[in-house]
């Protein structure tokens, strides 16, 4: 049987792999996807869960990055008001650090370097009689806020994944790829474990922090030496919610480091993050009680109660994989992306280096254009106005939706809707079907994880094991106390190997 033959094969299931192959989908190129373990499974379910422009990047004066990133946060808010929606940030000023001049200098800036249709503008605070200083330390008196979005990092993710799907996109996920040769003009590519062959015309290689190790995959001469990217371990912490700290907060430290404290989950809050070089497997990446102590006592210096190690609920940490651009310190090294075509001696072969999930769509629409010349005539046009699966909210806000949504839900908790709203969407009415009560949703494994949502997990969203569902899917093991967790797992595992 001969190899099936696609325009684009994109290795990576990360937000840059997922992006890019939804935009190619859209311009009618036939595309796979393969990813060796799990959507999300790595660096893009690991961030802050920022959709930003980089305050902090302009001290680094990266000026296009910046303004690239602030327009996206306006378009991404647009196609996906489900899973990113608008947070206010409160920056207080500390005597010693960079001073309130240069502080109210940024904002500006911030404020004024790409349009603003929906979030508002800077302001200054007197934290002394704001809200927003309540929990703060009572000697930090000044401060501002401005506005950036949160996203749930690993839907968004699976979201561009299912665009690309309905897009007419393989999606393929545990299976990584062994061998890149050529022949004939085309690219064949060894996938998985069962020696399943398939050629195509080009390829990305979307892999992250392993974009080198799938580089060096490639067999026969090659234009160039494999890519190289610099490792930074980023790590965060979870506590319960600070009483009042209801806003995102960036905290300065003295090393020049931002670290911020974001609302999260409902009942938590996130602290992060730390910039530590990562050596070894990015896959052996943990959270350091080193690091653990950092994020602790910047956030116990701002915040009136002093948090200590007991309080920690969970942690995470991410590999980020930096273009090398010769900075001496980690904070400093270019948060931008980098796209390395090789063509000529072999057909063509794109590396993704770095980038950041506010401006993965711009680094999609940045591949297919050098790609462009390399493959069949692509259709023309853009995803900015195209809404992520779910985010087809008509027009609406997300609240004016929502509210519409559990009317006609009525015999569901509101609680239990705005969660699966939060999630799904407007994909929400899949899950929920028929049903008319939580009870006609099958059997409940934790905190409102029914058996209608797992099975739809699996079927729709690739999810093959309980991790999948509990930590990147939604975010149910946070929500459940380790016990409970543990008989979760069990159950969902057994749940999965019978749907």
């Amino acid at each position: 049987m001969p190899d099936e033959i696609y325009d684009l094969v994109v290795i990576g299931g990360g937000i840059n792999g997922t992006g890019i192959a939804a935009d190619a989908s859209a311009r009618g190129l036939s595309v796979l996807l393969a990813e060796a373990e799990d959507l999300a499974g790595a660096t893009s379910s690991a961030s802050s869960k920022l959709i930003h422009g980089g305050l902090r990047y302009l001290e680094h004066f990266e000026l296009r990055l910046v303004r690239e990133a602030l327009a996206e946060r306006e378009v991404l808010l647009a196609k996906a008001p489900h899973i990113i929606w608008p947070m206010r940030f409160i920056l207080p000023h500390i005597a010693g650090m960079r001073p309130r001049a240069l502080l109210r200098a940024g904002l500006f800036l911030y404020d004024h370097l790409a349009a603003r249709e929906t979030l508002d503008r800077s302001r200054a605070l007197d934290l002394r009689r704001d809200p927003a200083g309540a929990p703060l330390a009572s000697d930090l008196q000044h401060g501002f806020s401005y506005w950036d979005c949160w996203v749930d990092d690993a839907r968004l993710v699976v979201l561009n994944a299912i665009a690309a799907r309905e897009a007419g996109a393989l999606i393929v996920t545990r299976t990584p790829v062994r061998e890149l040769s050529v022949d004939g003009g085309l690219w064949v590519v060894r996938l998985g474990t069962e020696e399943r062959r398939v050629r195509a015309r080009a390829i990305v290689n979307a892999a992250g922090p392993w974009v080198g190790d799938v580089a060096r995959l490639v067999s026969g001469p090659r234009r160039a030496s494999p890519p190289t990217v610099r490792l930074v371990k980023g790590s965060h912490i979870v506590v319960p919610r600070i009483t009042g700290a209801d806003d995102g907060y960036t905290f300065q430290h003295r090393d020049g480091r931002v670290v911020f404290a974001l609302p999260f989950e409902e009942n938590f809050t996130l602290i992060g993050t730390t910039e530590r070089p990562q050596f070894g497997s990015p896959r052996a990446a943990r959270v350091e009680k080193e690091e653990e102590t950092y994020l602790l006592d910047i956030a116990s210096r701002y915040f009136r109660a002093p948090l200590t190690p007991d309080q920690i609920v969970w942690s995470f940490a991410g590999v980020r994989p930096l273009d090398d651009d010769g900075s001496e310190s980690a904070s400093a090294v270019s948060r931008d992306y980098r796209l390395e075509l090789e063509a000529g001696i072999t057909p063509p072969i794109l590396h993704v280096i770095g980038g950041k999930i506010t401006t993965y769509r711009k680094l999609a629409e940045a591949a297919l254009k050098l790609l462009e010349p390399h493959l069949v005539p692509m259709r023309q046009g853009t995803t900015a106005t195209t809404p992520l699966p779910g985010g087809d909210l008509d027009g609406r806000t997300f609240d004016t939706w929502f509210d519409d949504f559990a009317r006609r839900n009525h015999g569901f908790n509101k609680g239990y809707l705005r969660r699966l709203a939060r999630r799904y969407g407007t994909r929400s009415s899949r899950i929920i079907a028929e049903a008319t009560t939580e009870r006609d949703l099958g059997e409940n494994f934790g905190v409102g994880l029914s058996a209608r949502e797992i099975a739809y997990l699996k079927a729709e969203e690739w999810a093959q094991t309980a991790d999948d569902i509990l930590w990147r899917r939604t975010k149910a093991g946070l929500h459940l106390a380790p016990d409970e967790r543990q008989r979760a797992e069990d159950a969902i595992g057994a749940y999965l190997g019978k749907v």
